[in-house]
């Protein structure tokens, strides 16, 4: 599918929700990049719930935050549940702002709906010239290490650095073996999971994406992820004052107000070229099984080059959802 059409009807649902179009088009963008980069269960398929949870009355499509500084470093933002986007970036803005003076600057986001991709925000935060981090949490969707029964978020993290020569690094990885939106992905298009993803709504090991969906994700990475998760859990429900384990809501859900939190960390300092170590790294011989030796981030980057000039695949479902949202029938794929 063509990048310009899906982008058209996107804004088109989007402005029949009464989404003011600077905030529409950083919607859109976001969830395209997603595309883009390979990464569905971020992208198109969101469109349709963004929409229904204005509807409802639990997203207002024209907020972008009330900023609040508890310090000369520290922003507090009530979301004022404004677009998750729209207000991640506003709160960027305005630390990045800060960043330059005082070198270091945090933003601790609540009351605000789901943002979506990470690595889209600090990577922008990078291409200024800045190190960033982001952190997000979810609904309890992962079952501790040992357990059986979802207690954690995916709580994703993201982290990006300017490089000097070249596109900057840039990580972007949740604390869950995946995300739960991989798992909607995969149900949607009636693909089983791999096994080892998930358990079922009983606490069984299952590779039914469907069964999954009520059921728990596993850590990635064993013990290890469970630690790192429940760590960002707990640090970001304190920066920003939100909702914990099994009370976080509203992200996977039409009709309830999400209380999740989100957390950015933007640092101004020396820059120093990190493209001549990179490049070592890429051209290590590569170990039995490999093709190449890959920063992270590479594969999503190189997807997008592709895409950008070939198009997108969208699900038919999820295409005919959004023209059902925009009002327009007959759209070629």
């Amino acid at each position: 599918m063509a990048l310009d059409e899906a982008r058209a009807v996107g804004l088109r649902a989007l402005a029949k929700a009464g989404v003011p179009d600077d905030h529409a088009r950083t919607q859109i963008e976001l969830l395209l990049d997603a595309e883009l980069r390979g990464v569905p269960s971020h992208g198109l398929l969101r469109l349709g719930r963004i929409i229904e949870r204005i509807g409802n009355g639990v997203a207002d499509p024209a907020a972008r935050g009330a900023h609040s500084w508890r310090a000369e470093g520290f922003l507090a933002v009530d979301g004022q549940r404004g677009l998750g986007p729209v207000v991640a970036n506003a709160a960027l803005d305005a630390i990045a702002e800060r960043a330059r003076r005082t070198g270091i600057a945090l933003a601790a986001i609540s009351n605000s709906n789901h943002i979506g991709m990470l690595g889209w925000y600090v990577e922008r935060m990078a291409d200024e010239g800045f190190t960033a981090i982001a952190l997000s949490t979810s609904e309890a969707l992962v079952h501790p290490w040992g357990a059986r029964r979802a207690m954690i978020g995916t709580n994703p993290i993201a982290i990006a650095v300017p490089t000097g020569e070249g596109e900057p690094f840039m990580m972007d990885t949740a604390t869950g073996i995946v995300s739960m939106g991989e798992i909607h992905d995969h149900a949607n298009r009636g693909a089983p999971i791999p096994s080892g993803w998930a358990l079922d709504a009983e606490g069984n090991p299952t590779t039914d994406a469907a069964a999954a969906k009520d059921g728990a994700i596993a850590p990635f990475g064993g013990a290890k992820g469970y630690a790192l998760g429940l760590a960002l859990e707990l640090m970001v429900t304190s920066l920003a004052g939100a909702a914990v384990g099994r009370d976080v809501v509203g992200t996977l859900d039409s009709d309830r107000a999400c209380n999740k939190g989100d957390v950015f960390i933007v640092m101004d300092g020396p820059r120093h070229d990190l493209s001549r170590y990179l490049a070592e790294l890429r051209a290590l011989e590569p170990a039995e099984g490999f093709e190449r030796v890959l920063i992270p981030g590479e594969r999503g980057r190189e997807c997008r080059r592709r895409r950008l000039v070939e198009g997108i695949p969208v699900a038919e479902a999820v295409w005919n959802r959004m023209q059902a949202l925009a009002g327009v029938e007959h759209v070629a794929g």
